[in-house]
């Protein structure tokens, strides 16, 4: 059987991070990836006429400090895109909203709820509250449930009451050498692709992994089409529910705490849009629905173009093809046609609920001294640099061992 000494599995942006971080140390280093390409919620999507957007993650920050470390690595900082300063507004059904920001959202509060919640502010706690609790207590929970819920749930393109208050934003040191909020010029994605192309590093995508062993002498996994590789280390970089099923046999105590970490299913649909069709739509970041069958709606605004508009829909579950369509284009005011080709993707996010740092507090209690690591969007956080700060900690483990 074919020999390594890092199996990858998941080509994410946690996967491939993992990935970079061992071959960058000398190790020759499998990557597997089910699908087609690489990127996981890293998605960019071009037209015809080289145009591209996001279907999933579309910002990072200069606070990103290990993302940063591995962009400098790959030499991509001179690729580095400044994003427009952000410009939020909400929907109602197909209207955007007068104002932008703080305007907007204090526009839609009832006032006397707001004043008679505010003083709770003081002394108040995120550890152990939702995010509903939490932010209810501040702004009432009328002005919550009607406004603040559905903005918030837009970061996370999920219903987000349910959430540690405390994993939704965090504090993070910024680098003032680095654009403060930044893409790259070619799309987020090329992050993923530039770390798999690290020299050690052999990337294969469609290649499906079914079943994990775990021998005297390192791992065998079993992939879709019977063929098995070995290695010494592993690393899992999937959902929680797939890292489960992975990991069933080998190490079932495991596979059991992985499986109580909540999940969901986000379809996202990109539309290119011609700017002169859509000029009725003002320049925006995001566009928040009060109340809708989509989360969301994330724009190409920010880094603008003088021929296309670029919109991602987030949508919630329950939706066909041509319902998601029919109601994006409704939103923009555009037919189909006008619009141009759509592209779907869909992504399987974490849904972390109170408990959720016990969890992972026993995941690397149980993985603590071996050469299995488990790394992805649900341990620290679900932002860009939650991933490869846990992969490049998860590397750093396993290399000691």
């Amino acid at each position: 059987m074919p020999r390594h000494d890092v199996i990858v599995i998941g080509g994410g942006v946690s996967g491939a991070s993992f990935a970079f971080y061992a071959a960058r140390s000398g190790r020759r280093v499998l990557l597997l990836e089910q699908a087609e390409r690489l990127g996981g919620c890293l998605h960019t999507v071009r037209n015809s006429s080289g145009f591209w957007l996001e279907l999933g993650a579309h910002t990072c920050y200069n606070s990103y400090g290990a993302l940063l470390g591995v962009l400098e690595s790959c030499g991509l900082i001179p690729q580095l895109q400044p994003r427009a300063k952000p410009r939020l507004r909400f929907l109602d059904g197909n209207r955007v909203l007068p104002g932008q920001n703080l305007g907007a959202l204090m526009r839609l509060m009832d006032k006397r709820e707001l004043l008679l919640s505010l003083p709770r502010v003081l002394g108040a706690r995120q550890q152990g509250e939702t995010v509903r609790s939490y932010y209810s207590r501040i702004v009432g929970p009328k002005n919550y449930g009607r406004v603040l819920g559905p903005m918030l749930s837009a970061v996370p393109s999920q219903k987000a009451d349910g959430f540690p208050a405390d994993m939704l934003f965090k504090k993070r040191p910024r680098r003032k050498d680095v654009i403060r909020s930044f893409t790259l010029r070619g799309g987020l994605q090329d992050v993923v692709e530039s770390a798999a192309r690290t020299p050690g590093v052999a990337a294969r995508q469609g290649a499906a992994a079914r079943q994990v062993e775990l021998g005297s002498g390192g791992f065998t996994v079993t992939l879709a089409d019977s063929s098995r590789e070995e290695a010494g280390m592993l690393a899992i970089a999937t959902p929680p529910g797939a890292a489960a099923r992975l990991l069933g046999d080998a190490a079932p105590e495991l596979a059991a705490q992985i499986a109580r970490v909540g999940e969901v299913e986000v379809t996202s649909l990109g539309l290119a849009v011609p700017a002169p069709g859509v000029e009725h739509v003002p320049a925006s970041t995001f566009l928040i629905p009060l109340d809708d069958v989509f989360y969301s709606v994330v724009t190409r605004d920010v880094v603008p173009d003088p021929v296309w508009r670029g919109f991602t829909f987030h949508f919630k579950p329950g939706l066909s093809a041509d319902d998601r369509l029919r109601r994006a284009c409704e939103v923009l005011g555009v037919t189909a046609a006008d619009a141009g080709p759509a592209v779907e993707g869909t992504a399987i996010l974490p849904a972390p609920a109170l408990g959720h740092r016990d969890i992972v507090r026993e995941v690397d209690r149980l993985l603590a001294g071996g050469r299995l690591a488990i790394t992805g969007n649900w341990f620290g956080g679900l932002a860009i640099e939650d991933c490869v700060q846990r992969s490049r900690e998860e590397w750093a483990r396993i290399a000691a061992a």
